[in-house]
């Protein structure tokens, strides 16, 4: 009988689940995280956070408007991925510092820090793309879908459309895991009291500027269209950023979401997420977060470290990850090709096509 060969015996381990040999292959260069560089990219970025407020304050054309609260979802977002990063540890060394500048960050977003922790990094990240664990767009199946009442239908196509992605994110991930999901009881002091943290900054915001509409003489239709455009419409078009690139992480026709018998972290770290190439620019305010693979790999690789760490896992692992360029067509036509999931055949499935199944299994009953 012949030897097993030792690369192949090497695959099928890591085929088997572990995620020890793709973190072996990290160097250490890709954990360094100075001080200075983590509060570089937090205080550029607040800045032009403050500076693009101040402007709002002064323009109140609604075109105008619509433009800067375009920079502004971006900017938010950019603080928020430098507060994603804090949250997984990777930002600093010092955890006080990670927790310190991940609250500050996670605010224009409204977000709650600790829940942020509990569902990000306690089960997004150790259930990666695992059916009936990992709820950032988790799947309906065909039958799911047929048991729903219109409403919930409705919804759910509404939320999967190519324009719905931020209406999913406030409904799935911020309002019903966030806001006001019950947590596990060791955690509920810490996302009780960053629930009053987020509460107090929407609250603080909407006096300030009430209280800047009163100065500059506005009536009070003014005074409200000042509140929405300085903190609402920021966040609401947040959300449709965040939602956008979470969906093109993990949704698309070549993503596979895998049965908890099925699963294992190899298969969800490095083929259940991607890495996407957009022009350079744009990780001035994405800080690389599209590179997405060595970020579930090994979440305490900063984000300025991630195009390096993913390089030497792709020189490490070829044919492996899913590495492409990212167009805006492609997030269409996931949008439009990836509505439901069946486990058992393991492929995404459009409306139209779970209907004509379910009718071929009728008739054929």
């Amino acid at each position: 009988m012949a030897l097993t060969n030792p690369t192949s015996l090497e695959e099928t381990q890591e085929r088997a689940g572990s995620l020890k040999p793709v973190i072996d292959v990290l160097p250490e260069s890709v954990y360094d995280n100075p001080t200075w560089k983590g509060l570089a990219y937090f205080a550029r970025d607040a800045v032009i956070y403050i500076g693009l407020l101040v402007a709002l304050t002064y323009v109140t054309n609604v075109f105008y408007v619509l433009l800067i609260e375009m920079v502004m979802a971006l900017v938010v977002s950019a603080l928020f991925i430098v507060g994603h990063d804090a949250a997984h540890g990777a930002l600093f060394k010092s955890r006080k510092m990670n927790s310190l500048i991940g609250h500050l960050s996670m605010l224009p977003s409204f977000h709650v820090y600790e829940g942020w922790i509990l569902g990000h990094n306690r089960i997004h990240h150790p259930f990666t793309v695992r059916q009936g664990f990992d709820f950032v767009w988790h799947p309906s199946t065909p039958e799911q879908y047929a048991e729903m009442n219109w409403m919930n239908r409705f919804i759910h196509r509404v939320e999967w459309s190519w324009f719905g992605s931020g209406f999913y994110y406030m409904h799935q991930v911020w309002a019903t895991k966030m806001i006001v999901g019950k947590p596990p009881k060791r955690w509920t002091k810490p996302v009780r009291r960053d629930r009053w943290i987020v509460a107090g900054f929407v609250i603080a915001m909407t006096v300030l500027f009430s209280l800047i509409g009163v100065a500059q003489g506005h009536s009070l239709a003014g005074i409200i269209w000042l509140d929405v455009r300085t903190v609402l419409l920021p966040f609401f078009f947040f959300t449709f950023v965040i939602g956008a690139a979470v969906h093109v992480h993990h949704i698309a026709p070549d993503i596979r979401w895998w049965k908890k018998s099925e699963w294992t972290k190899f298969k969800a770290q490095m083929e259940g997420t991607t890495v996407l190439r957009i022009p350079k620019g744009w990780n001035f305010f994405f800080h690389w977060i599209m590179i997405h693979v060595p970020h579930h790999v090994d979440m305490r690789v900063p984000m300025y470290h991630l195009e390096e760490a993913a390089e030497k896992i792709e020189e490490a692992f070829p044919g492996t990850v899913i590495d492409k360029k990212l167009l805006l067509r492609d997030y269409f036509s996931n949008a439009r090709a990836c509505k439901l999931y069946d486990f058992d055949d393991a492929r995404w499935m459009t409306y139209r096509e779970a209907k004509q199944l379910s009718n071929l299994t009728a008739a054929s009953s």
